[in-house]
């Protein structure tokens, strides 16, 4: 069975077929016209009645077939413009659906769009929010280095002792093991560099501190409604950051000392000197730097008495109260004179030989091992009030012992250099001290021999105006002077200028 015709496809039928028979009847119409016209003029010859009567008659039919003509012409011209209407509004009904669907589409995406950035801007404010507590965390954590010392380190003490047995150089390994386990906040744990000087007492400890870059720059984040919205720092003012970083050098110098002093026993550490640098670059140059921000050597009794744990301590104060020696613009890397003038990373420290317990009452000094030499001279400038230490023999740069001043004014780093000679000491080793003494920023160079000195050594020596010569009689008179030990200098001849008695 076919299928039914719709009514838009009926409609569009009637309209054609209505179309072609207003044209077929037009068609006709102008045909009759013409026979009536032909008739007509046929009836006027004729004249004839009947033929008149007739042509009314027909003519009557005709008006009334014009009549129904117009009739079905107006039945088919409603029908044709029904269906335009109903074209009309279907299409209409269409396009209004789709105008609502796309209406409809469009809000669907503004307000994914608006969930979107709403969605978006809760993120932005937790990251802002979650940023700000990680640096608040940071400047707590920064705050609170000084209490947060590691808990037990007294209990190595024992450890430590019998560390000593293998020397200074196994006590300071044992104490360096020890620190290494402390835990730091990241970043704030840099080297350490530690030194034992079992004659004094004395552990040295150089530490290389934090760069300025340890204190976070923002104090905090916000949300900020811009196009695209973003998470914006809130910088900390300059004043505060500097600040901040004078505070947490304090803190880590106060807890260095703290540290060593609780891993070692007081019988073999009375006193602690501390030095703090930073490695840098100088913005002038661009060349590496190492400043020393803090120094302070201090006694166990000193600082056992301070209460380091007290919320209301000043770190700085603190030091100043040890007599320390802290830069005033630490952040600016503005530089310190420190109490220990040299970097103990350029040297090794061996322990020191109580030689003079050894020696007899008449030593010949050429004769002693040179070792013990070396420490003979190492005792003879702390017995003259400088703080030495001997270096060991391979690869030492030249220096057979380091020594310090430690006046304020004139003090400063000297470079010892003893020659065991029995000839006249060559002027290639005074010049190569001097080469020594500006590698290692030496404040001064002595050269200590048990022969003599040439002219061209001396003149030298003088025009440096920084060195020091000391030939075998005058070792010979400060040793008597200062260590009470009336030497021998058994040189196969007598050097000219100097007398029998020089040599007994």
């Amino acid at each position: 069975m076919a299928r039914k015709k719709s009514l838009t496809v009926q409609l569009l039928q009637a309209y054609q077929e209505a179309k072609k028979a207003k044209a077929a009847e037009e068609k006709r119409l102008q045909q009759e016209e013409a026979r009536r016209a032909r008739a007509a003029e046929q009836g006027r010859l004729r004249k004839e009645p009947e033929a008149a009567k007739q042509e009314r008659e027909q003519a009557q039919r005709w008006a009334a077939a014009q009549r129904e003509k117009k009739r079905q012409d107006a039945e088919r011209k409603q029908k044709v413009e029904q269906v335009e209407r109903d074209l009309a509004r279907r299409q209409a009904a269409r396009e209004k659906e789709a105008e609502q669907k796309k209406k409809e589409q469009a809000r669907q995406v503004q307000q994914a769009a608006r969930l979107a950035k709403q969605e978006q801007v809760e993120q932005l404010k937790a990251e802002a929010q979650q940023r700000t507590g990680e640096v608040q965390a940071r400047a707590a954590a920064l705050d609170r280095v000084l209490m947060d010392r590691s808990p037990g380190l007294r209990d190595h003490r024992a450890a430590v002792e019998r560390a000593l047995a293998g020397g200074a150089t196994a006590l300071v390994e044992a104490v360096e093991g020890v620190l290494a386990g402390c835990g730091y906040p990241p970043g704030l744990r840099r080297a350490w560099r530690l030194a034992y000087a079992p004659e004094s007492r004395e552990l040295m400890v150089d530490v290389d501190l934090p760069g300025q870059d340890v204190i976070p720059s923002a104090a905090g984040y916000r949300y900020k409604a811009a196009d695209p919205p973003t998470v914006v720092p809130q910088p900390r003012k300059e004043a505060d950051t500097k600040d901040l970083y004078k505070q947490l050098v304090a803190r880590l110098a106060l807890r260095a000392v703290d540290e060593v002093l609780d891993v070692t026993p007081p019988a073999l550490v009375s006193s602690v000197a501390f030095n703090g640098h930073v490695q840098a670059k100088d913005r002038a140059t661009g060349k590496g730097i190492r400043p020393c921000l803090v120094s302070v050597r201090t006694e166990r009794g000193t600082f056992d008495e301070l209460v380091l744990d007290e919320p209301e301590l000043d770190p700085v104060l603190c030091l100043r109260h040890l007599n320390a020696i802290v830069s005033q613009h630490p952040y600016d890397l503005e530089p310190v004179r420190p109490v220990v003038t040299f970097d103990l990373s350029k040297y090794k420290f061996v322990e020191e030989i109580d030689v003079v317990a050894g020696l007899d009452s008449r030593p010949d000094l050429v004769v002693l091992d040179p070792s013990e030499f070396e420490h003979l001279v190492r005792r003879l400038f702390e017995a003259i009030g400088l703080k030495a230490w001997v270096t060991q023999a391979s690869r030492d740069d030249g220096i057979d012992a380091v020594a310090t001043n430690e006046d304020p004014i004139i003090g400063g780093l000297c470079i010892i250099q003893a020659k065991r000679y029995k000839n006249v000491v060559p002027a290639e080793a005074v010049r190569a001290l001097a080469g020594v003494m500006h590698d290692k920023a030496a404040a001064k160079g002595i050269l200590v021999t048990t022969s003599w000195f040439g002219t061209a050594s001396k003149e030298f020596a003088q025009r440096t105006g920084r060195m020091e010569l000391i030939d075998g009689r005058g070792l010979k008179a400060l040793l008597k002077e200062h260590l009470n030990i009336d030497a021998l200098i058994g040189l196969p001849k007598l050097p000219a200028g100097w007398h029998p008695r020089d040599l007994r």
